[in-house]
């Protein structure tokens, strides 16, 4: 060849060369451009969230909306919808679009949750070649290939015709079996006549709760407190719940059928600071709806704590209670001595009152100052859902310098189901302050008359009698009444 002609040549290959490099580093940008990926694979992540609410049920249950810009190719396409919660139920799932609702037409609906893991792994390749790579060196070989036979209580790999109990080192798959996927993903077949949505997924899902919890501070005189609301969030749904927006329902919603929802152990503990805006409550259907008034983010296992409501200067009463038992009137009873009192705390839930909101049930935890100012736990009780304008009655524990003694004075068989009993209970009040203690008897039965009293008595119910004592400090009374009952 001609020096010309070998000149002309190279040129021209060079000038191929430089446009086929050009074509593949096109198609190279083409395929690693991540919007192109989506809308090829269909998927749609996190990162494609333009908002997502949470609505909380006290039945370990949460309604999630999950708003995503998405690409999809005109006609008939498959949307890997991804980072969904892991405790989502299937049949509570709908998708619609925002901006063009005709446009997208649901064809069939899948939620995939054949997790990816080493067990699952291994069971996929049951039957197909795999590689073991050797790290003990009393083998003869470092890399081989070998048939996975079984992995029912361990694996079994034949190599060279001879069977392999376990293997000291690694295996190596050449790729992940499709039936396989890392996350818990929606999937649903779609007709599309548009390219750009936006979307919004809605369902239920289990492993999110919420409590709430209460801090009472009395105050010196016992006769005020201060009250804090908070509400416990906990998240074992399997998803994170970025800048959301946050509502709680409280009430006994109905489910039809509940399935068992697994709880996870890990828990991070996010404290929000006091001062916090409490949240805004309104009527929804038979239950109270309490939205908070800024956004939050929810953590996969986290626990957290947002405020609730607050009231301050409630006026508050200490009541204490010796309670009798429905047994004491069919028998001879021997003497009690020394039983203490129970105390209570008892307060108006009214705004004239300083407070006046709906209370989800929960637990209230009550504080106290001591001599020094500092404040001390003095017990706690579970209140139901409380309405506004309702009384709460919180029990603190027993009263330590509140004691009485109960006496069977007297006790007559009537009849086989009629017997006439007389009691005497003395009842010291050992505080330096006065103090109003009730004395609640059960009856038993229906049928049942006081014959004679020490105290007046209230009826409180069909089977209850209550006398009300005022008791000075560092004193004692003595309540005596006689009764009549029939079984």
């Amino acid at each position: 060849m001609k020096a010309p002609h070998i000149i002309l040549f190279l040129f021209t290959a060079l000038i191929l060369s430089g446009v086929s490099a050009e074509a593949q580093a096109s198609d190279s940008l083409k395929l690693s451009d991540p919007v192109a990926e989506k809308v090829a694979s269909g998927q749609t992540t996190l990162s494609d969230q333009t908002d997502v609410a949470i609505t909380i049920y006290n039945n370990d249950r949460a309604l999630i909306r999950d708003r995503r810009k998405i690409r999809l190719l005109p006609g008939e396409a498959a949307l890997r919808f991804m980072d969904v919660a892991s405790t989502i139920l299937p049949e509570t799932v709908s998708l619609r679009s925002l901006n063009d609702p005709g446009a997208l037409k649901i064809l069939e609906q899948n939620y995939e949750y054949d997790l990816m893991s080493p067990d699952k792994l291994m069971e996929k390749y049951v039957g197909r070649n795999v590689t073991l790579i050797n790290k003990n060196t009393d083998y003869s070989f470092y890399e081989q290939p070998a048939k996975l036979l079984s992995v029912n209580n361990g694996p079994v790999y034949e190599v060279d015709g001879k069977i392999y109990l376990g293997h000291p080192g690694v295996v190596v798959l050449p790729e992940i079996p499709e039936a396989l996927i890392a996350k818990p993903t929606l999937v649903w077949l779609l007709s599309n006549d548009a390219t750009d949505h936006e979307v919004e997924a809605s369902y239920l899902a289990g492993g999110i709760s919420w409590r709430a919890d209460y801090v009472l501070t009395v105050g010196k005189d016992e006769k005020t407190m201060d009250l804090e609301g908070w509400v416990t969030l906990d998240n074992q749904s399997g998803a994170t719940y970025n800048n959301a927006q946050l509502k709680l329902v409280a009430g006994d919603v109905n489910i039809a059928a509940p399935a068992p929802v697994m709880y996870r152990e890990a828990k991070a503990m996010d404290m929000m600071m006091a001062g916090a805006p409490p949240m805004m409550e309104e009527s929804f259907s038979e239950y109270h709806l309490y939205a908070l008034q800024r956004r939050t983010t929810i953590k996969e296992k986290q626990t957290k704590q947002v405020s609730l409501l607050s009231g301050k200067g409630i006026k508050i009463s200490k009541k204490y209670e010796f309670r009798g038992n429905l047994a004491f009137y069919s028998s001879r009873l021997d003497a009690q001595k020394n039983q203490n009192a129970d105390a209570f705390i008892v307060f108006e839930n009214k705004e004239e009152n300083g407070l006046g909101i709906p209370l989800p049930a929960g637990i209230m935890r009550v504080y106290q100052p001591d001599s020094s100012g500092m404040l001390q736990f003095s017990g706690e009780d579970r209140i139901s859902h409380t309405p506004k304008n309702e009384e709460v009655r919180l029990i603190l524990g027993k009263a330590f310098d509140v004691v009485g003694d109960r006496t069977q004075k007297d006790y007559k068989n009537l009849g086989p189901n009629t017997h006439e009993v007389e009691f005497e209970l003395s009842i010291r009040n050992r505080k330096d302050t006065a103090i109003q203690l009730d004395v609640v008897e059960p009856m038993p039965g229906g049928d049942w008359q006081i014959l004679k009293q020490s105290h007046a008595f209230v009826k409180k119910d069909a089977r209850t009698a209550v006398f009300t004592v005022d008791i000075p400090a560092d004193s004692e009374v003595t309540v005596n009444y006689r009764v009549r009952v029939s079984y």
